[in-house]
């Protein structure tokens, strides 16, 4: 996959630029600032260990899935900021609709360190402790995909909110793009009651395949003068 971020392409000498309003520039902070809160609280819930005298390598050993789950959470709320990032270079400004999408989103990333906490409980375990765990990290990660995918439908449906240059045809093979991430989440749901532990495979296999920006690097400013290649736009999206 070409990793090229959006930051790192030289625009061509026509291509449109986004000049952000002041309303953009504040949801883009706001939003930044919960992904930030939120990355951070994730460190929390790997507790040092209670461990007696020449015991304590063994009990960090035994905390694996503490850090499994910090490291697949790290990871995907990373991938959302970026995400994020890119989807707001192809927007040129905000209205009251795309404000309330993006408040649903952030109420599901906000609340992503809580299903971690419960994976690094109980995953370990299994049972069905381990199963309820990651079958509500699922639900939670298939809320915050369907509110990226909400906010892809909301922009085909505001298209004069888009920055100028944007192929408008394309923006359906993005939305079609985005319901990856909530369907196989969805499925995870069901794996999750028989087998918590292959739930962390599907998780970060659904990092991986977002890493690669299936749906903002196909939605690119193109016209007379550009000539960037779809690898030079490749860009993130949210798992």
């Amino acid at each position: 996959m070409s990793d090229a971020s959006v930051d790192d392409v030289d625009p061509a000498p026509h291509q449109p630029r986004r000049v952000p309003s002041a309303t953009t520039q504040r949801l883009e902070a706001f939003s930044d600032a919960v992904l930030a809160i939120a990355i951070t609280l994730l460190v929390l819930e790997i507790a040092v260990p209670e461990s007696r005298p020449g015991h304590l390598f063994d009990d960090l050993l035994d905390a694996w899935p503490s850090y499994v789950a910090f490291v697949l959470s790290f990871v995907v709320i990373g991938i959302m900021w970026v995400s994020h990032h890119s989807m707001f270079e192809r927007i040129a400004r905000v209205d009251r609709g795309l404000l309330f999408v993006n408040l649903l989103l952030l109420l599901g990333i906000a609340f992503l360190p809580f299903p971690t906490a419960l994976l690094a409980e109980y995953a370990e375990e299994g049972g069905s402790n381990a199963s309820v765990a990651a079958a509500v990290y699922s639900a939670t990660m298939v809320g915050i995909g369907l509110a990226f995918t909400a906010m892809w439908v909301y922009l085909d449906r505001h298209r004069d909110l888009l920055v100028e240059g944007l192929d408008p045809s394309l923006l359906q093979r993005s939305v079609k793009r985005s319901f990856v991430g909530p369907v196989v989440y969805g499925l995870s749901i069901g794996l999750a009651f028989v087998s918590a532990l292959a739930c962390f495979a599907v998780y970060a296999g659904v990092a991986v395949y977002f890493a690669w920006g299936p749906s903002s690097r196909i939605l690119h400013p193109h016209g007379p003068g550009h000539g960037e290649s779809d690898a030079a736009t490749d860009t993130p999206d949210a798992p």
